[in-house]
């Protein structure tokens, strides 16, 4: 199965305002912008990703982005926040291809790999809706939904709650920790970079008292 994959941007100036503490000279616009390229790029890469769609009103992400070959969408009319984001990317995705598999994914997994996003997306196959939780186990950083299935997105927060309320089957796969470690704190990032991270994210992050290397694959 071939998957649209949909991930929402916000703003770069709102980005990340957890981590505006603890960076020392590194604006936190800049590892935003990095954490994006970077996921945008592997998952891009994935031999299960057929394209990617990406919804975001910035224009210097959306022009960086498309520069990779993504799809960028203008935010939805009215706002709404990242769900309408990512319910909006979904439908633009299926008023083009309408039997087409669409799985949502974080803009902040800059250690994503695409070997181990292409085994989250069969997993995810299997099922009519699905999702994986983040490393935490309290968020969700994948949410997929099946050729004329509704997405129901209902992230933000306690997210792994709502998305399994939903009907949502949580993927239960090992060994896929870059598809989980999103980057919203401090100990996030430093956990992204211990499992070896994108290039952007990595010459972004040079800055940091101490960083990871950028990953080999």
């Amino acid at each position: 199965m071939a998957w649209s994959v949909v991930v929402p941007v916000k703003p770069l100036a709102l980005a990340k305002s957890r981590l505006a503490h603890g960076l020392g000279p590194v604006p936190r616009s800049a590892l935003a912008l990095a954490f994006a390229l970077d996921t945008v790029a592997a998952a891009a890469s994935c031999g299960a990703v057929r394209d990617v769609a990406v919804v975001t009103d910035d224009a210097l992400a959306g022009a960086e982005l498309a520069g990779l070959g993504a799809r960028v969408l203008p935010e939805p009319a009215g706002g709404g926040g990242l769900n309408a984001a990512l319910a909006h990317g979904a439908r633009w995705v299926r008023s083009h291809r309408p039997r087409a598999a669409v799985a949502t994914l974080n803009a902040d997994l800059p250690a994503l790999r695409p070997g181990e996003l292409a085994r989250v997306l069969a997993a995810a196959g299997e099922f009519p809706r699905a999702f994986l939780a983040d490393a935490a186990g309290i968020g969700t950083t994948l949410l997929a939904a099946a050729p004329g299935v509704d997405l129901e997105p209902a992230f933000e927060g306690r997210s792994r709650a709502r998305h399994l309320a939903s009907g949502a089957c949580e993927i239960a796969v090992a060994d896929v920790d870059s598809v989980r470690q999103d980057v919203d704190s401090e100990a996030d990032l430093r956990a992204a970079l211990a499992l070896g991270v994108g290039p952007r994210t990595a010459a972004a992050a040079r800055g940091l008292p101490a960083c990871g290397a950028a990953r080999s694959d």
